[in-house]
């Protein structure tokens, strides 16, 4: 069967390229022709150009400053572009689409053929961003009889934002199945008259022993460190980090995107191969990413996660209350003893292992239905 996925697949995002890889791979050990679509509107890319972002900014003389002020980061940031690609080169590029689609119009004028398309994983119909209100995340494309489902697809938040809810509803109209990753996303969508099943993200359906010898690095291996996972410089999860390392005696690694001044050793400048390997060989690891967490549940480590400050807490919430560990969701005021306390992976692992089961029989099913 001819399948083609399309997601958010090149961000410079670690999880987002995980997952996009960890969704095609599964499909094409079950035989079938896989590809990712390359789709990669304006608003997805230029991660790393040095170009003003913010209207406010985009005068004249402004514009000149804010150039020469953003230049080092400019600089900085390649290196880890540069990670990204050769990961991407090596991993997502043998997946893609030959086209690459620069815009929706471009994909609905000349889709790619399949004999089924799948949207997802990952926030893609988060309408906080733009592609949460672009019509190709919904399938918006292609010959009309052609099959579409949605895999583990995430809203992010329990609402629409406001605004949005007509466009979306109108879209999700043309998926014959929808599944979504969050109990939170399959409310919303039983709230507007959709009949949604809850699944896991893709990362959870490929193996521990694949993950190891086909994506992980060795970085870490045999030492005892905090890893920490930080994309907001969150005062509370340096808080967190600090008292554990302090406690235990051991060392501080960051995988984030951003220096942090508290770390013994950052690892700024890498791909998503370390950021699996630095996952699988920590002694704890503290974040508030969805897939630092997921990856944490498949190597089984220690593992807290820190309360957002903008309160984009759902994905977080529902992922740990399903599994029964709430009390891992933590902030710079919780007790010592909490921020210690091991994960009954046997507990846990029982419901994991019945989701994926689950999912993956969605998943096959909804393909031969």
């Amino acid at each position: 069967m001819r399948i083609k996925t399309i997601t958010c697949h090149r961000v410079y995002n670690h999880g987002a390229a995980l997952q996009a890889w960890a969704l095609a791979t599964y499909l094409k050990r079950q035989g079938h022709d896989v590809e990712i679509i390359d789709y990669r509107p304006d608003y997805l890319r230029g991660h790393y150009e040095l170009r003003v972002h913010n209207p406010k900014f985009d005068k004249p003389i402004v514009r000149q400053f804010y150039l020469v002020a953003k230049y080092w980061s400019y600089k900085q940031g390649l290196k880890r572009k540069a990670a990204f690609d050769t990961f991407d080169e090596k991993f997502i590029a043998p997946l893609v689409t030959e086209q690459c689609y620069l815009s929706a119009e471009e994909l609905k004028n000349n889709p790619p053929q399949a004999n089924v398309y799948i949207a997802g994983s990952d926030q893609i119909w988060n309408t906080k961003f733009k592609n949460g209100t672009d019509p190709s995340f919904y399938l918006d494309f292609g010959n009309q009889k052609t099959k579409r489902l949605s895999y583990a697809a995430s809203f992010a938040t329990q609402e629409l934002r406001l605004g949005t809810h007509d466009f979306v509803n109108s879209k999700l109209m043309g998926i014959d199945a929808i599944s979504v990753r969050e109990p939170s996303g399959v409310k919303l969508l039983n709230n507007m008259g959709y009949e949604g099943t809850l699944v896991c993200d893709p990362v959870f359906l490929i193996d521990e022993a694949t993950w190891v010898s086909q994506i992980a690095t060795k970085d870490g291996d045999g030492e005892k460190y905090v890893l920490v996972y930080d994309f907001e410089n969150s005062k509370d999860i340096q808080s967190v980090v600090k008292r554990i390392a302090k406690h235990r005696g051991w060392k501080i690694y960051s995988i984030g995107p951003y220096p942090l001044r508290y770390v013994d050793k950052d690892y700024v400048n890498y791909g998503p191969d370390t950021f699996v390997g630095l996952i699988k060989n920590a002694a704890c690891v503290v974040s508030n990413s969805f897939h630092a967490t997921a990856f944490s549940f498949i190597f089984k480590r220690n593992l807290l996660v820190v309360k957002r400050a903008d309160g984009l807490n759902t994905r977080m919430q529902d992922l740990l209350g399903r599994y029964g560990i709430i009390d891992r969701l933590v902030d710079g005021n919780t007790s010592l003893d909490i921020l210690l306390s091991p994960i009954d992976y046997d507990k846990l692992y029982n419901v994991l292992q019945k989701e994926i089961e689950i999912s993956k029989s969605w998943l096959i099913n909804s393909l031969e239905r």
